[in-house]
């Protein structure tokens, strides 16, 4: 008798899974688009409503630092709720935001629009990678589907960038608010009508709720440090004492998680050296990427000139260069080379793309300078992100596995908020050196303010780059794991019980 091919015992799948999945990254392709297209109607945003150099960054923090802090609970309630209601809710709440930040008459009620698009993205984006894990279970369909998310995930950001220069050129940067609400509402309608997830998929453990308090306070005190430090200084007696209560609220964090009886986030997820690897160094790559998007962005418009729509074409090859390195390098070769192999050259590549970069000055010619390094940026970052999502999520029990990949998300997303506060503090303090060191001899007060701006970019862009060769350090020293075998990661059980980790899970960074 024939053996039964253990791909049989699974339950029947869904048959209207492969029309779910058009649904689910649409809802991905939203929350994406949202992170770049900020970007560059920022400059526009800031002249129309008056926000000031200081508030400028909390445009894009305010949104990390609330998905960031957020998407641990995110995941969690997911599995608690039920993925589905999760998700439509996201989308929902994301699109009423968007409304809000579209219609923003000020500042705040700006900053307060960014804050609760975090808290609704982060009710989605573990509620979608979530949802596309319980619909497919077999291996190679389970591949495929995420391959076309991780896909839309790296384009996403190309159409965003392009899309918020054509909407703030064209139209008004209130356009790259208001152009969410139709994604939500059409992936919210598909939503219900064909998302039909497995009961069996649900978690029936108890909210720890001090988990959440402790985690989501710990994590914005630690990135609102960071942002005062730039205001006030490293050593104001509010960055000091936030610093000291980040460090309080998630050392309770831990001692809260390693006694309860169902941990937001157990340990046994974080304390494997790999997994320990991947979310350090490549929250380090993060902190190093974020803050170069929002120099890149002013440079590009203010001191090269370059309209919204040209500035969005600029970043286009190092788009492309990501999904190359992601798709072409980093999934062809991930079968045949250890992950530390593809994951320290990557970020090492990237950093030399961003040691060209701290050679812009005023006159710095695109082709010459700034594209190849885009490209390096690109094909490097791109390259170390397919084996470092495959790893994130290696050898975990399933029940962990949802929140291995929101931990991901998180090392991201606080990564990012960590990276755009600390690069911009380093860069307007250079920036006011050098204008007190220049005064006396400057012959126009205009070009004297460019040459500082540049002069504040080029020194954080070097901080950049020592970030990145740190992060490749750690991927080479930390992650010890061997190649991974082709039916499915090592560290997967014979039972099946391994099949969720089998397969990278595609989160694109922002």
């Amino acid at each position: 008798m024939p053996s039964v091919d253990a791909s049989l015992a699974t339950p029947t799948p869904d048959p209207r899974r492969w029309k779910a999945l058009i649904f689910i990254a649409l809802a991905q392709l939203m929350v994406v688009l949202d992170a770049t297209i900020v970007n560059i109607a920022l400059p526009s945003a800031q002249a129309d409503l008056g926000i000031s150099e200081g508030n400028k960054q909390w445009v894009i923090t305010a949104y990390a630092l609330a998905f960031g802090g957020l998407l641990l609970f995110g995941g969690r309630i997911a599995d608690l709720w039920g993925r589905k209601a999760t998700f439509i809710t996201g989308l929902i709440g994301f699109a009423v935001a968007s409304a809000l930040g579209g219609a923003a008459v000020n500042t705040g009620m700006l900053l307060g629009a960014r804050a609760l698009q975090g808290v609704f993205g982060a009710l989605l984006a573990p509620a979608a990678l979530s949802l596309l894990a319980v619909m497919f279970t077999e291996a190679k369909e389970r591949a495929k589907a995420f391959g076309i998310f991780g896909a839309i995930a790296g384009g996403g950001g190309a159409v965003g960038l392009i899309l918020g220069g054509v909407l703030t050129e064209y139209m008004d940067w209130r356009w790259t608010f208001f152009v969410n609400i139709p994604f939500a509402v059409v992936a919210a309608a598909g939503a219900v009508a064909v998302i039909h997830e497995p009961a069996e998929a649900r978690n029936s453990s108890k909210l720890d709720i001090p988990g959440v308090i402790l985690a989501t306070t710990g994590l914005v005190a630690l990135v609102y440090a960071f942002t005062r430090a730039e205001s006030d200084g490293w050593t104001a007696g509010w960055t000091i004492g936030l610093f000291i209560a980040a460090a309080v609220l998630l050392l309770a964090f831990v001692v809260v998680e390693s006694k309860v009886k169902a941990p937001l986030l157990p340990l046994r997820v974080v304390t494997e050296r790999n997994r320990a690897g991947v979310y350090i160094s490549l929250g380090l790559a993060i902190i190093g990427m974020f803050g170069l998007f929002l120099f890149l962005t002013y440079y590009l418009q203010i001191v090269k000139d370059y309209s919204p729509v040209t500035t969005g074409l600029a970043f286009l090859p190092m788009i492309a260069g990501m999904i190359t390195g992601s798709t072409q390098i980093g999934t062809r070769l991930m079968t045949r080379v250890a992950p530390r192999l593809l994951m320290g050259p990557g970020f090492l590549v990237a950093a030399v793309g961003m040691l060209m970069l701290t050679q812009i000055d005023l006159d710095t010619s695109y082709p010459a300078l700034i594209l190849p390094a885009f490209l390096l940026l690109g094909l490097g970052m791109g390259t170390a992100f397919m084996p470092a999502m495959s790893l994130a999520t290696y050898g975990v029990q399933p029940q962990d596995a949802g929140v291995a990949s929101a931990m991901v998300n998180t090392s991201q997303q606080v990564g990012g908020a960590i990276g755009t506060a600390l690069l911009n503090t380093i860069a307007a303090s250079a920036s006011t050196a050098y204008v007190s060191s220049h005064k006396a001899t400057a012959t126009s007060p205009q070009l004297l303010e460019l040459k500082a701006m540049v002069h504040g970019f080029s020194v954080a862009i070097w901080w950049a780059f020592a970030i990145l060769l740190v992060a490749a350090a750690v991927a080479i020293t930390f992650i010890n794991a061997g190649r991974p075998t082709t039916g499915g990661q090592a560290g997967g059980s014979a039972d099946g019980e391994g099949a969720v980790e089998d397969v990278p899970v595609p989160v694109m960074a922002h």
